[in-house]
């Protein structure tokens, strides 16, 4: 016979205070459930980035990866890649690094004129350690960095930028962007990209291990159902208390997540945790839908994807003492993974949902979005569609983005870009046009790579999509 875990017998006793046929009666049983349920909706808001990131760890693994070695995609990604909101106009390369057995070192090769690395270390909680590339810490001039694990006073040798990280374990997103689409062009950014070593602290640097991942499948969506839960244990599991989470400790154990100990949670348990990370789901995804405000151009759907008070807590650590960004964290975690040392420094986001009119962007009709030329950006823009129900890219489709590193998308006179999201291409327009599933709902991430002042002073204006009748 499944039984609740007695864990939370305290949280019920007093239920046996309640006098006997009143309104508030309530049984042990009936509270220890809601008990249960309640915090199990919270612990899933408190830990999507975990299990955002317990997720492509686990697909790094399933592609045949190990720890501190370098996960790539020999091309650019296709729909085959399902993390969050990947960029398909750029070549990825993502060590997973684990100092459970000491410091790892990462080497990052110097930009040269056709080449250049842009990313950031990003702890287990997703939060930046730092950036890479000329807007990060080695100014495009490369650098051996040396991440750190929790703890750790070790003596470090001179000539390392040295990362502390706070959890053992974390990721390194880094991008090798290419000038064009040409075969060559690619091979040239991959090949730089190889130039990355990881390595442990006093190891060797041509033991760097490289496995492709390109079509090959990598899931890493957030499975909203009682594994969501499986893998926040695994993350507790592993990784340190931080002070500012500590609250959480007495809540998961409600769950049956300790450290320490096996997660079994019951037949109840399951049905019980089941219902809370749906009901999660839908509290997270009604925020979304509330859209993001301000919008990033006054009078625009356009809007940078994560609330403001997350974006300085991401770049601080949460250093405000008086301010968290949870609730922004999980929206913005639910739908990407990663985020920059600074916001707006190597790149720049915004995000859309629905067209001029306000109406959700619908993948069975036909919408223009004219990008205005001399875009403020030193490497490239791209627009891509995601999945609005699963934030991956759409399963199927032959392309999904358009990018001004692009050589075949057709400019208009004043060297601005139309481009089309419909199922079908629009005649004539088939190079600036990027499919839709007409069975779904889809969004679209907006990319600015190297943004300019111009891109934050506003002189510069992304207008709405519109549908074209």
């Amino acid at each position: 016979m499944n039984k609740i875990p007695i864990c939370i017998a305290l949280l019920v006793a007093s239920s046996a205070m309640v006098p006997p046929g009143s309104a508030a009666e309530t049984t042990p049983q009936e509270l220890t459930e809601r008990s249960i349920h309640r915090r199990a909706v919270e612990a899933v808001i408190w830990g999507i980035p975990a299990v955002n990131y317990e997720r492509m760890l686990q697909a790094a693994l399933d592609s045949g990866a190990k720890a501190n070695q370098v996960v790539y995609w020999s091309q650019p990604v296709n729909w085959k890649n399902q993390t969050l909101t990947p960029n398909p106009d750029t070549i990825y390369l993502n060590p997973f690094y684990d100092t459970r057995g000491g410091p790892v070192v990462v080497e990052i090769p110097p930009a040269d004129a056709d080449h250049v690395i842009v990313g950031s270390f990003d702890v287990a909680w997703q939060n930046a350690l730092e950036d890479i590339g000329p807007a990060g810490a080695d100014k495009g001039k490369g650098a051996k960095y040396l991440i750190t694990p929790p703890g750790y006073d070790g003596k470090v040798p001179e000539g390392y930028i040295v990362l502390p990280s706070e959890t053992y374990r974390g990721f390194v997103i880094l991008r090798s962007n290419f000038k064009s689409r040409s075969p060559a062009d690619i091979r040239a950014a991959v090949d730089h990209g190889k130039r990355v070593r990881v390595y442990p602290l006093g190891g060797d640097q041509d033991s760097t291990v490289f496995v492709d991942a390109f079509d090959k499948p990598f899931d890493a969506t957030i499975p909203y159902d009682a594994s969501f839960f499986e893998l926040l244990d695994r993350f507790v599991q592993i990784e340190p208390w931080l002070t500012r989470d500590k609250v959480m400790i007495d809540s998961l154990r409600t769950l049956g997540i300790e450290k320490g100990k096996a997660f079994n949670p019951s037949e109840i348990t399951k049905r019980i945790l089941t219902e809370a990370v749906r009901e999660a789901r839908e509290v997270i995804g009604l925020k979304y839908e509330g859209g993001f405000t301000p919008a990033f151009y006054e009078g625009t759907r356009w809007s940078v994807p994560v609330p403001r008070e997350t974006v300085d807590g991401l770049g601080s650590h949460f250093a405000n003492p008086n301010e968290y960004g949870l609730d922004g964290r999980a929206v913005m975690y639910h739908m990407a993974y990663f985020s920059p040392k600074v916001f707006g420094g190597g790149q720049f986001y915004l995000i859309n949902i629905s067209d001029k009119a306000g109406k959700a962007l619908d993948g069975g009709r036909t919408y223009r979005l004219t990008v205005p030329g001399d875009a403020p950006v030193e490497q490239y823009w791209s627009a891509s569609l995601y999945d609005r129900a699963t934030h991956a890219l759409i399963k199927g489709m032959s392309r999904p983005s358009l990018a001004s590193n692009d050589g075949a998308v057709a400019k208009n006179a004043d060297g601005s870009v139309d481009i089309f999201f419909a199922p079908v291409a629009p005649a004539g327009k088939e190079s600036n046009w990027v499919p839709t599933d007409p069975k779904g709902r889809f969004e679209v991430l907006f990319r600015l790579y190297g943004p300019k002042k111009e891109l934050f002073a506003k002189e510069w204006k992304l207008p709405d999509i519109e549908e074209v009748k």
